[in-house]
């Protein structure tokens, strides 16, 4: 069942930039955003989110996806997370949940080849996706999960199509490295923090210079009277 009680939970929105969001329409099934975070948190990983149900279904890709069909991805599947949240592009603190860098790395709309309740159901949903660096057909299958293991893992696999690649290709993650958002790079996003923090520390002192080099005029007015 689609919720967000879990992803307001973790997160505290005074602090964080993230948005707080409320589950939307349902929208049209059939063909729905979708939205792939590079997220640089305790560990390097994308974040694959599908809309489904008013909310972005969402999976922790390790390794991020693979256009090699014959590479399976560990995706971990985690809280449903807000349909604002395919804007987000920025930096959460550090010691708040997912603290870290995240970009916005490809997104566009996803396919699902029959009914995606049933696919998520049985365990295994074929999509074809339509994004930026994205496209053609896709497989999620969930793995039989293991003793005191908590959330369920995924595994995210090419199909063999056009879109697909050999072995011995060129990584998709190193050759398109940017943000589709902002064409800026994860270092870029950082230090774009970086230097507002630093302003806003500024800010303060400049007043406070102001505000005693206004005293001293008036001092200055008072003794000359």
């Amino acid at each position: 069942m689609a919720g967000l009680g879990r992803y307001h939970a973790k997160r505290r929105f005074g602090v964080t930039a993230e948005p707080r969001g409320k589950i939307g329409k349902r929208g049209n099934a059939r063909s729905s955003a979708f939205v792939i975070q590079k997220h640089d948190a305790t560990r390097l990983h994308y974040d694959l989110r599908l809309q489904l149900d008013g909310v972005m279904k969402s999976w922790a890709v390790t390794r991020g996806p693979s256009l090699v069909p014959g590479e399976k991805r560990l995706a971990v599947q985690v809280e449903d997370h807000p349909i604002d949240y395919n804007k987000f592009e920025g930096t959460i603190p550090k010691g708040e949940y997912g603290g870290g860098t995240v970009m916005v790395w490809d997104r566009g709309r996803w396919h699902p080849k029959g009914d995606p309740h049933r696919g998520l159901a049985k365990g295994h949903l074929s999509f074809q996706l339509a994004g930026t660096k994205l496209h053609g057909g896709w497989h999620l299958v969930r793995m039989r999960r293991r003793p005191n293991e908590k959330r369920d893992n995924w595994l995210l696999i090419k199909q063999h199509d056009d879109a697909a690649r050999e072995p011995g290709d060129k990584d998709i993650l190193v050759q398109k490295p940017r943000s589709v958002k902002t064409g800026r790079t994860l270092e870029e996003i950082t230090q774009h923090k970086r230097k507002i923090k630093s302003k806003s520390k500024s800010k303060p002192k400049r007043k406070v210079a102001k505000r005693k080099k206004r005293k001293a005029k008036r001092t200055k007015r008072a003794k000359r009277r």
